[in-house]
């Protein structure tokens, strides 16, 4: 599996009809952590909300059939084992994985309900203790902790912990033990294997929302292990994620019970339009503007004064300063390693490369870069200062957007035109802009602001939009401020900007 690929990830579980817990929650953990899922059913579970009516197994010979036609056909990157039912059932599951054995394998035991009752006989039990061997890490809750280990359950967090090392050094298997069966404020978790404990600290929720939150914590682990370095990062997000997950499902108002959790609460704007695409129009009239000034006409055709276009390259360049600093704030913000990268060699781009080349002008010109900057100029930069000194990430993105977007457009669009005209005086300006590498940076500002826009709730979007809106007004200005000669005379280009 590649880096960008999707991990593809199975699910071997038994079903919940409600949607909260089995297959039916491993796969919604799946997809809120970018996974391709998969699952095979062990057991068809009548239940709901408020508890297990029945259940009915399916032959072990169709369970193998099911297995088996996955792995002939698709390459599986993590497994999440759940519900079991039975010694055969497990034991069928065991043959396939000790065959196969995909690179992640979680073991969730569903072995002991929440009210302390076991769901498997002696044998069963015994069975899933035999996975153990197959799987890199185990997620019991307390009771099945003390299955699995043999003992009594822990009755202090400190208890709970000791009996997770005896049984990750009895059978090299780690152990994800979770706390929150525990009384008191806090729900801590811990990874715990032969060598080490890493604590996972966590408050409680105080809620009804419980049903599934074993299930999709073990899913949403085997989701992210592809894209993690290691258990430990994988566990803490996933225990991060669910933290959210659960705090968020009473809104869901599904049942009468103990309610599921919201699997995508960290994807408010889940169903809007992508935020590009909402936008889309504006930066499209945004680019038909600034095509149509003067200034931006000249450079097309290379007719543009020499004067003109060094009084605009002065603007830029003071213009670009003070984007550098927006640009490293939204690195400063950025949620991902990929994004504070991106953004801050972009900060550095805007000096090292945008405005050098500026300046390279500007001094064959003869122009003190120390003119102060036009009434457009300090409307532009006081805008993207003041996002980026009271906005969130995703609304300092949206404001930057236009930078990149329009600027990509239009140089697209100039330098078409440029490259027909010999001897052209201002394309080396206009590739800057018109080909990559910065219409490839657009792009990805692009997939960043969309990115971002998918975690914003509905007023945080709304800010977006109209940081977007206003930096594209601002945009179009840009480009008319600067008087241009016409048939003769002197005209400023006058655009008002609120």
């Amino acid at each position: 599996m590649t880096a960008a690929a999707r991990p593809r990830v199975l699910s071997v579980a038994g079903t919940d009809p409600t949607g909260g817990a089995g297959v039916q929650a491993d796969l919604k953990s799946f997809a809120a952590h970018g996974a391709y899922g998969m699952a095979v059913v062990t057991a068809l579970v009548a239940q709901n909300t408020r508890g297990v009516r029945d259940v009915l197994v399916p032959d072990v010979g169709f369970l193998r059939a099911q297995l088996d036609a996955v792995s002939d056909d698709v390459t599986v990157d993590a497994v999440k084992v759940g519900m079991l039912a039975t010694a055969a059932v497990a034991d069928t599951v065991h043959d396939w994985l000790a065959l196969h054995r995909p690179p992640f394998v979680v073991l969730d035991p569903v072995m002991v309900a929440s009210s302390g009752d076991r769901l498997l006989d002696d044998d069963a039990v015994a069975a899933v203790r035999r996975l153990l061997g197959v799987a890199d890490v185990v997620t019991p809750n307390l009771p099945e902790l003390a299955v699995l280990a043999g003992e009594p359950v822990a009755g202090t967090w400190a208890d709970a912990v000791q009996q997770a090392s005896r049984l990750a050094r009895a059978t090299g298997v780690a152990v994800l033990v979770k706390g929150g069966h525990l009384p008191g404020v806090e729900s801590p978790d811990a990874l715990v294997d032969r060598e080490r404990v890493v604590e996972l600290p966590g408050a409680r929720v105080v809620t009804t929302s419980t049903h599934g939150t074993g299930c999709s914590l073990s899913a949403a682990l085997a989701a992210l292990r592809p894209r993690r370095p290691d258990w430990v990062s994988a566990a803490r997000d996933a225990k991060r994620w669910l933290g959210g997950a659960i705090a968020a499902g009473e809104a869901l108002r599904v049942g009468s019970g103990h309610g599921p959790v919201d699997h995508f609460h960290h994807a408010p704007s889940l169903g809007l339009p992508v935020f590009t695409d909402e936008v889309g129009d504006t930066l499209a009239a945004a680019c038909a503007q600034s095509l149509a000034q003067p200034l931006v006409r000249g450079l097309a055709d290379g007719s543009l004064p020499a004067d003109a276009f060094v009084e605009q390259l002065h603007q830029d360049a003071i213009y670009l300063t003070a984007y550098s600093r927006v640009l490293a704030r939204a690195s400063s913000l950025a949620p991902s390693g990929e994004a504070q990268e991106f953004f801050a060699r972009g900060a550095h781009s805007s000096l090292a490369v945008e405005r050098s080349l500026h300046e390279t002008y500007l001094a064959r010109a003869a122009v003190r870069p120390s003119s102060p900057p036009s009434a457009v100029t300090r409307a532009y930069v006081d805008h993207l200062a003041a996002v980026a000194a009271h906005g969130s990430y995703a609304e300092v993105v949206a404001a930057v957007l236009p930078c990149y977007w329009v600027y990509a457009e239009v140089g697209v669009a100039l330098l078409a035109t440029a490259d027909a005209v010999p001897g052209h005086p201002y394309r080396d300006w206009v590739a800057t802009y018109g080909s990559a590498p910065f219409t490839d940076h657009a792009a990805h500002a692009c997939r960043l602001a969309d990115a971002a826009a998918q975690h914003a709730d509905p007023a945080t979007r709304e800010r977006m939009v109209a940081a977007f809106d206003a930096s594209c007004r601002h945009e179009v200005a840009f480009f008319g401020q600067v008087t241009v000669a016409v048939t003769g005379k002197q005209r400023p280009v006058v655009l008002a900007v609120p």
